[in-house]
């Protein structure tokens, strides 16, 4: 009996009724994935560009994942064909592509995920894990409907072209990360700075006049709330690593006390 893929990121934000809330899997760890994975989270993120994931662990953090009800998408390292076509080969369906600065770099990410002659993405879908080893039917012609692919905008430049590339044909949607976007407008750190904050903005009203969706990394409560009012489609509220830095350092405040420095040295 052929085998049917997963509905797409696309297909999940399309459906939904409200924002769609994930979080970062940045550890490469298929354990901490699966915790993750059944958490409640809408979606999860399998970072290759900050965290020590290879094509073996993004491979086990899908098939962990699978068994569980969050879409997974996997952030590629950087925008590039060779990579992205592992990566899919791999099995992954939704894809997150940073740094795009212009529409040129995005119809770049929509080639590369394609097959020709709509695209430059290589066939080798019987060898791997994206068509099941051939047990998926029609996977190379209908393989850019099991693909959804968002593009990230992370500087002031790609603010400015937000409506350029949002409108390129087969960006299903654009994630603002400010981070990025903050220290490229001389900002660092200060990701809820009011020109970062309207920076988002204006991506957000570029992709919806576009009819594409939107979203936002916001790991601060506040903040992210502030998104969702604003009309973030889906946002990404935290991490793996954040979490269990966090926790553990709230841990350790709660049952060890604080050093007693009366009477100490100083120089």
């Amino acid at each position: 009996m052929p085998l049917r893929l997963d509905p797409t990121f696309r297909d999940r934000l399309a459906e939904a009724d409200r924002p769609l809330i994930g979080m970062w899997l940045s550890t490469g760890s298929p354990l901490i994935a699966e915790i993750c994975a059944g958490s409640g989270v809408d979606w999860l993120l399998i970072d290759m560009e900050h965290g020590p994931n290879t094509l073996t662990t993004v491979q086990q953090q899908l098939q962990v994942i699978a068994a569980y009800p969050p879409t997974t998408v996997v952030r590629v390292p950087f925008n590039e064909p060779v990579v992205i076509k592992q990566v899919l080969d791999a099995g992954a369906q939704n894809l997150l592509v940073p740094m795009v600065a212009s529409a040129e770099e995005a119809r770049a990410a929509v080639a590369a995920v394609r097959y020709p002659p709509e695209g430059i993405r290589g066939v080798g879908s019987a060898l791997a894990r994206s068509a099941r080893w051939g047990r998926v039917g029609g996977y190379v012609p209908n393989a850019s409907q099991t693909i959804s692919l968002i593009v990230q905008i992370e500087s002031a430049d790609a603010v400015e072209r937000a409506s350029e590339i949002a409108a390129v044909d087969g960006v299903d949607g654009v994630l603002v990360g400010p981070a990025d976007l903050s220290a490229s407008m001389g900002l660092p750190g200060q990701q809820g700075h009011p020109d970062v904050v309207a920076g988002v903005h204006r991506v957000f009203e570029a992709a919806h006049a576009a009819g594409k969706k939107a979203g936002v990394n916001a790991f601060d409560p506040a903040g992210a709330d502030a998104y969702l009012a604003a009309g973030a489609d889906f946002l990404s509220a935290s991490a793996d690593v954040t979490i269990l830095a966090r926790g553990s350092e709230a841990l350790a405040a709660r049952f060890i006390p604080a050093s007693d420095e009366a009477g100490t040295d100083s120089y």
